[in-house]
């Protein structure tokens, strides 16, 4: 007898003038273009797990999460950044991979080197406890969290950063509907459902800053190096207790402990979406429809705007679907 297949949580990203959904075993990207029409493009999940065993255990599974998400997610965000631009504004994609590692500098410096600095600064003492060594490290989670949510406020009043967080907002909302067995998704009856979901990265983010104060006060507080270097390493291990908080989550969204524990995650949502437009949760709409096994796409309403398909990796001129 053939071993039950486990319930499939799917996921996704907003982007610029667009959403990313990923579904078991194929990711999409849906963006709107500046002429009106919605641009589609879908690819496998090349995911670790199906190649390697190890990586479908607790903990191992999160790593390998983490490192999809981040190599999906920047896929996506290359591809929307030039369908949301005018033909003249493009960018190539030698610039696109210097922005992105750039963006991945500015975040190791501000989110892990700053604040490891910034704590050693404030709890300087020549005599190194181990009560000394804790209360360092609090003061480190601290910092970063605080540098964390006044980031994303201050990003918040950027005119196209609020766009984004409405596109976040309709990504939750179509994922909730079809969880909540919706028969029919259309922006009306997905516009219905809260734009706060407990699976986001938002909650994912905050629960590894908290969990960085409780997992590095057994690393110690050696040299400056060799914290920025256990701090780089010790990444992988808080992704992987995250991710399977994450799980905890969704499956056990009834019990008062774990929405206790989700409700930090969710309350910053309050920053990181917005309410969408009707014309933001139709590209949502057909992002996610993309993923859907076949036979669940007739879920799918008739939507107004054209759909125009396409292949950026391969280059392939985009064809209109019929």
């Amino acid at each position: 007898m053939a071993a039950k297949e486990s319930p499939h949580y799917y996921g996704g990203q907003a982007l610029l003038e667009g959403v990313m959904m990923r579904g078991r075993d194929r990711w999409a990207v849906a963006v709107r273009r500046p002429t009106k029409e919605i641009y589609i493009e879908q690819h496998p999940v090349r995911s670790l797990a199906t190649k390697y065993p190890l990586f479908r255990k607790p903990l191992f599974r999160g790593v390998a999460a983490m490192g999809e998400a981040l190599s999906i997610g920047m896929r996506a965000m290359m591809i929307s950044a030039n369908q949301s631009l005018d033909e003249e504004t493009k960018l190539s994609s030698k610039q696109m991979g210097g922005t992105i590692a750039f963006a991945l500098l500015v975040f190791f410096v501000i989110f892990i080197l700053f604040p490891n600095l910034l704590s050693n600064l404030f709890g300087h003492t020549k005599r190194a406890t181990a009560g000394h060594s804790i209360l360092q490290n609090v003061y480190e989670g601290l910092i970063r969290m605080g540098i964390f949510i006044g980031y994303l406020l201050l990003i918040s009043m950027i005119k196209e950063i609020r766009r984004v967080f409405q596109y976040h907002g309709a990504e939750h909302k179509t994922i909730a509907a079809y969880e909540a067995n919706e028969p029919v998704l259309n922006p009306q009856s997905v516009d219905k459902y809260s734009t706060l979901h407990v699976r986001c990265g938002t909650n994912f983010l905050i629960m590894t800053m908290l969990l960085t104060i409780i997992v590095f006060t057994f690393f110690g507080r050696p040299a400056i190096w060799l914290q920025i270097l256990e701090r780089l390493g010790g990444i992988f291990v808080i992704a992987g207790i995250s991710y399977e908080g994450l799980r905890l989550g969704a499956a056990r969204t009834d019990n008062p402990f774990v929405r206790a524990l989700m409700a930090p995650g969710l309350w910053l949502q309050k920053i990181t979406t917005r309410q969408p437009e009707t014309d933001q949760i139709e590209v949502a709409i057909r992002s996610f429809e993309a993923v859907l096994p076949t036979a669940e796409r007739t879920r799918v309403a008739p939507l107004p705007s054209p759909v125009i398909a396409g292949d950026s990796l391969r280059e392939d001129e985009p064809t209109a679907e019929p």
